[in-house]
């Protein structure tokens, strides 16, 4: 067998005369001493990277150094009581502290350390692990936000790779990392996050929540989002599309929306206009807008009821010309919601054409010009084609129960909603199962976010009529209703 010093570059022997030549390149020896150098500067770099990188580690460490230095094991013991029972009170006492700071955290380290193990695996035979100059060059694996239900892995990516090669990998990803659905999400050039969903949060009934005192219409909680938190719905400062078939669970979302709100409807800050053609379904709650707003049945009733709130609205803008650019609700100024259920028979289907050019007028009026002085439309519909409903894209928000077909999910909530996760049309028909769940698209936010609201039973639904016609309107409290700029669903 031949062999090459490392100042020689000659070809190898081969006995075949017509064989290619082939050449070996030189090797060079780097000495020991400047390995063992290397080896060592990269040792210690690691251990020092490691301490600046956990501080607390570091700190817990020297505390348990000094204690076995100077009380051996009876001092370890008391150290360990005494973290002991400061954990347990602190998760007893202050229990969204302690998810925040310590079960989160740790839960993320360990499902960290799961997606390690099969990370290289599952890029490689995922095909997102692009070969170049004959290596493979795999995706940077960062960190990872867990909660009981979902992971959310970030990911910085090769260069030259696109979030749309990892949606176009979604189903392999969910299967190679042991999840029941995986779903791309933006993150910023170069980077995006993979919400890998182990556990369905909405998979049973959501019972009605209760309401509470302190009112933020920027975030009224009615139901639970995928990862486990409260799903918040805006409505001040915006206007809400809600789509689905017939069973979708339409009124969940609309009733939980109405018992949010109650505190701010009792203290006069707050006020709904419904427009129930449908006579089935708000008609049950008739106290409730009898008693905070107004309600109407009749098509020719619905359509003065909405021109009379442009009316109001416009005035309202001449009003506050110039004084103020944001609305905040006061009793001389309240909120106003007007609610529009089955909107899509006062736009398309009603037999009159100059009441449906009334309505669409009216509708186009408060949603372009509402916003600002405190009017938001709320409108749901089940048929969400652009003839049907012409002025969807004048909704910000807008929400996608289920649908019939899996183009109307990209109709609701705009292009490329459905490969973004958005699959409005595989919500089971089942009530128990499928009623109330959605897919939630903002404003601020493209990625479409599967959530189920609260439901709200026919006895809930008497009893904050009961309450409407029963309770005196409290004295408003300062702090009863809060604008802030909180996120919403």
């Amino acid at each position: 067998m031949s062999t090459f010093s490392g100042d020689q570059i000659a070809q190898v022997n081969n006995p075949d005369p017509f064989a290619p030549p082939v050449w070996r390149s030189p090797v060079y020896h780097t000495p020991g001493w400047i390995i063992t150098i290397v080896q060592a500067w990269r040792l210690l770099e690691a251990i020092v990277g490691f301490l600046l990188r956990h501080p607390l580690l570091d700190v817990a460490a020297a505390v348990i150094l000094v204690t076995w230095l100077n009380l051996s094991w009876p001092g370890l013991i008391l150290v360990a009581a005494v973290v002991l029972v400061t954990l347990v009170a602190w998760r007893w006492r202050w229990p969204a502290g302690f998810s925040r700071f310590i079960t989160r955290p740790v839960l993320g380290k360990w499902r960290r350390w799961h997606y390690q193990r099969h990370w290289a695996a599952v890029m490689t035979i995922g095909r997102l692990a692009p070969a170049y100059q004959g290596r493979l060059l795999l995706p940077v694996l960062g960190k990872v936000s867990s909660t009981p239900y979902t992971d959310r892995v970030a990911v910085r990516l090769v260069s030259g790779q696109s979030a749309a090669d990892f949606a176009n990998r979604a189903e392999n990803l969910a299967h190679g990392f042991g999840a029941m659905v995986c779903r791309v999400r933006t993150a910023r050039p170069g980077a995006l996050l993979l919400e890998l969903v182990r556990r369905d949060a909405l998979a049973a009934i959501i019972p009605a929540l209760p309401v509470h005192p302190h009112v933020n219409l920027k975030a009224l909680p009615v139901g639970r989002r995928e990862d486990g938190s409260p799903w918040l719905v805006r409505v001040h400062g915006t206007h809400v599309l809600i789509a689905g078939a017939t069973g979708a669970g339409k009124g969940s979302i609309i009733w939980s929306l109405v018992r949010a709100m109650l505190p701010a409807l009792r203290s006069g800050l707050a006020r709904i206009l419904a427009a129930d053609p449908k006579v089935m379904e708000l008609a049950y709650g008739r106290a409730i807008f009898d008693t905070y707003g107004c309600h109407a049945c009749d098509p020719l009733a619905i359509v003065t009821m909405l021109e009379t709130a442009v009316t109001d609205m416009q005035a309202r803008a001449g009003l506050l010309a110039g004084k103020q650019r944001d609305h905040t609700p006061t009793v001389e100024h309240p909120f106003v919601v007007v609610l529009v259920d089955e909107v899509a028979f006062l736009t398309a289907y009603l037999p009159d054409k100059a009441i449906r050019e009334r309505v669409k007028a009216a509708l186009a009026t408060l949603t372009t010009q509402g916003r600002a002085v405190g009017y938001c439309v709320v409108a749901a519909l089940q048929d969400p084609r652009k003839e049907v409903m012409s002025i969807r894209n004048l909704f910000p928000d807008r929400i996608a129960m289920r649908l019939d077909e899996p183009e109307q999910a990209d109709m609701v909530l705009g292009d490329g909603a459905r490969d973004r996760g958005a699959t409005a049309d595989l919500i089971s028909s089942d009530p128990s199962i499928g009623a109330g769940v959605a897919f939630v698209r903002l404003e601020t936010d493209p990625d479409p976010v599967r959530v189920r609201a609260a439901w709200v039973s026919d006895d809930d639904i008497r009893a904050m009529a009961a309450d409407c016609a029963a309770q005196p309107e409290p004295e408003l409290a300062p702090d009863v209703l809060t604008i802030e700029a909180g996120a919403a669903a």
